[in-house]
């Protein structure tokens, strides 16, 4: 699988499957975890789509310069990779801070987007303390103190209980994750402000909102359901990670809106 070089010298590492004519599908994760995220999708995607996954910088098999990042920085690795492979339009599918980035191709990257989904994400945090506040706890105690309250926010009671398995997946990921890159993507979120990009996006979009998500809210995706002109959202019975929560009928409203020409 290619590792490809942007033009900052950052090593992105990038996946490909499924049929090499099919229509691309490209897919990005949240913050704190690798393109593995999307294991339970790969299947049902690649029936249909050429499908692309990607670590972003400071994740995964990335390289992890130090930061800060910003969300220009982060899109602009999206298109390096796309140029890399010669791929000229994708469909996009961000999970989180892959929806942050979503929104910034869509604005500024509008020919090289067909459809957007913006899955459980935000266009911006009003309380930059918070992220301040995390950002510290990690210099002095790294990732490993926060995955408890990191892992409540992301998924109900219901399916960390019902699912030990995932949820041990899932905090293996959290805590491998590079403490710089993990800061670096922090800092671009709190540093975040796409509200005036939404009105300019016009590749037609689908907001996926958790009816339980703490972290990026039914209200935050309803925001950019209100400012993107023509989007449709759709609300799933999870919290933040809706695609591990609920794995069929993520992959369901992903591929209905897709396929809905």
């Amino acid at each position: 699988m290619p590792d490809i070089k942007v033009d900052d010298g950052c090593t992105i590492h990038a996946e490909l499957e499924g049929p090499d004519r099919a229509p691309v599908l490209m897919l990005s994760n949240s913050l704190g975890t690798n393109l593995h995220i999307w294991d339970g999708q790969v299947g049902p995607f690649t029936r249909h789509f050429r499908l692309v996954r990607y670590d972003r910088r400071g994740h995964g098999k990335s390289g992890a310069p130090k930061g800060p990042y910003t969300m220009e920085r982060l899109g602009r690795d999206v298109l390096g990779v796309l140029d890399s492979l010669s791929i000229g339009k994708i469909n996009w599918c961000g999970l989180s801070m892959g929806g942050m980035v979503g929104m910034w191709l869509g604005a500024n990257a509008a020919n090289r987007v067909d459809k957007l989904i913006l899955s459980n994400t935000a266009a911006y945090f009003p309380d930059k303390t918070m992220w301040d506040a995390r950002i510290k706890a990690i210099r002095e105690k790294g990732l490993q103190g926060l995955i408890d309250a990191n892992m409540e926010r992301w998924f109900t009671k219901g399916f960390r209980e019902r699912a030990p398995a995932a949820m041990a997946k899932m905090r293996e990921m959290f805590v491998a994750t590079n403490v710089e890159g993990y800061i670096g993507c922090g800092e671009a979120i709190r540093d975040m402000d796409h509200r005036p990009l939404l009105s300019k996006i016009t590749a037609p979009t689908l907001v996926i909102a958790g009816k339980y998500d703490p972290a990026t809210t039914l209200e935050a995706g309803e925001f950019i359901k209100e400012h993107v002109p023509g989007a449709q959202i759709a609300v799933l019975d999870a919290a933040h990670i809706s695609n591990l929560e609920q794995p069929q009928f993520y992959a369901d409203t992903v591929l209905g809106f897709l396929q809905n020409r």
